[in-house]
């Protein structure tokens, strides 16, 4: 992806930066070439931001080029927008408190280039603010007040504002900022491809063998993967491609990953609608019953029907927190004394309970669903001595049952049919879908996005081919977007 650093007068930056390109705005605006120029990123460094001014232009046109700017016309209301400003102040409380608790005047200015400020020890600060509002300068003020800190104003900054013991600084960030790791000249990659992870989750759904091979199944493609974390959400738009590697959930940094990245034109996996679906087991009760799925009899309760659980459902029965994810919120009621104890716990976090007949099996089918096509297949087992396939021993330690992969020939077709035709009702992404067989029976248990990948695991039979089918759907959704963008042009141009 070309960059472009757009701004009023281009020698007022007076640093090359290497494979950036700076161009004056009124000739991005004006001259043809700019306009027929196809993936490229737009840096605005305009003066001025207000509507219908140069700098509101060049963000606005880079848009309708399907050029991707830094900052979108969408952050420049949002600079404006009082309650937006406030909802930044409470969302990032925590890192403002720490950040300006040495602070001894009353009121403080913080200057964000590139997500940096020129003090490291605001780093945090400055990329968390970044990452609230996009935008290349920035300059947030804070305020004290009852032993508080909050934010009154965040602006963009004009280059013709930066002090001038600042400017070194700013190009030291800037070229920070735009620097990447060296390529082979000998690769040529068409696309780029963000690989969300946190390598400190414990429960995460690829271990790093499987996302150095979703990497080289990338590469071999002609898509250069790279793997980003939490803090690279103001870099999203570099890319044309997100692959979620992360649990999602949706009071989360993933679910925002998403939603940015569809905005954005990327091809977006996990997408923000499947991990709406996925993620709340009240949904997938719901979408059970609307479509006749076979599943164990399924009741959704409130603090007041749930006294009339025992009536509903015999013993044992199982209760589930609606956001939980790996076995965690999901509890076992043998007697009416453990049902009201758990009850209590669930309904401190949420106004419904999903309550289910227990349907006890020595395994599980995972079957994994992939652009509305089986990809795999395992038999994940039961826990020793527990009747689910993870046991939680503490905050950082589980104990798995033994995990069976196999060619999807050896898999019942009813248990296939069945995880596809479920999976065809929240999405196109990938999905793992979980059946159990009861009685010759096949019951949907659950659709998950996100699903296990692991090195070892669901690629005990594939081996590679399972990465580089990811990566192919991944390519073939960027060559089609590029395909559509292409006959746009090709119709304009008519």
């Amino acid at each position: 992806m070309i960059p472009y650093l757009v701004l009023d007068d281009p020698e007022a930056w007076d640093l090359e930066l290497p494979g950036v390109e700076v161009v004056a705005a009124r000739d991005y605006l004006t001259d043809p070439r700019f306009s027929q120029a196809r993936r490229v990123k737009v840096f605005n460094l305009c003066q001025d931001y207000r509507y219908q001014t140069t700098g509101y232009y060049v963000s606005l046109v880079a848009a309708a080029r399907g050029h991707k700017p830094l900052p979108q016309v969408a952050t420049f209301q949002d600079l404006r927008s009082a309650p937006v400003v406030r909802l930044a102040s409470q969302e990032l409380d925590a890192k403002i408190q720490k950040a300006l608790k040495n602070i001894k005047s009353d009121k403080f200015v913080l200057s964000v280039y590139f997500g940096r400020n020129i003090a490291s020890r605001y780093d945090t600060l400055s990329r968390a603010l970044f990452n609230l509002f996009p935008a290349p300068l920035l300059r947030a003020t804070f305020e004290r007040g009852e032993e508080r800190w909050r934010v009154v104003s965040i602006r963009p900054i004009a280059m013709k504002d930066i002090p001038e013991s600042h400017k070194a600084s700013v190009v030291e960030h800037a070229r920070r900022y735009f620097e990447r790791p060296t390529r082979s000249p000998k690769k040529r990659y068409r696309y780029d491809l963000a690989i969300l992870t946190n390598p400190e989750e414990v429960d995460a759904p690829s271990d790093a063998g499987a996302i150095q091979r979703f990497i080289k199944a990338a590469n071999s493609l002609g898509i250069d993967a790279r793997v980003i974390s939490k803090d690279d959400y103001g870099r999203l738009a570099e890319y044309d491609g997100l692959f979620i590697r992360e649990t999602t959930s949706v009071p989360h940094h993933t679910f925002r990953f998403a939603q940015r990245a569809q905005a954005e034109g990327l091809v977006v996996i996990d997408d923000p609608e499947s991990i709406l679906r996925c993620t709340n087991k009240v949904f997938q009760a719901e979408l059970f019953a609307r479509y006749e799925l076979p599943c164990p009899k399924t009741v959704l309760v409130d603090e007041k029907s749930a006294k009339e659980l025992p009536e509903r459902l015999s013993f044992p029965m199982v209760l589930k927190q609606p956001d939980s994810a790996f076995s965690l919120g999901v509890k076992r009621a043998d007697n009416p004394e453990q049902l009201q104890a758990i009850l209590t716990e669930l309904f401190d976090g949420s106004e419904l309970v999903v309550a289910q007949e227990y349907t006890p099996s020595a395994f599980d089918w995972r079957v994994g669903i992939l652009d509305g096509k089986p990809l795999f297949a395992c038999r994940y087992h039961m826990a020793k001595g527990h009747w689910q396939i993870q046991k939680n021993l503490d905050e950082g330690k589980r104990r798995f049952g033994k995990v069976d992969t196999l060619p999807l020939e050896e898999v019942p077709k009813k248990a296939l049919n069945l995880a596809v035709e479920a999976a065809s009702h929240v999405g196109n992404g990938l999905y793992g879908v979980d059946v159990k067989e009861v009685n010759k029976r096949f019951l949907i248990m659950e659709i998950n996005d996100n699903p296990n990948i692991d090195h070892g695991y669901e690629d005990r039979f594939l081996g590679d081919k399972l990465y580089t089918a990811v990566m192919q759907v991944f390519l073939d959704r960027m060559e089609a977007r590029s395909g559509a963008e292409s006959k746009a042009d090709e119709k304009e141009a008519r």
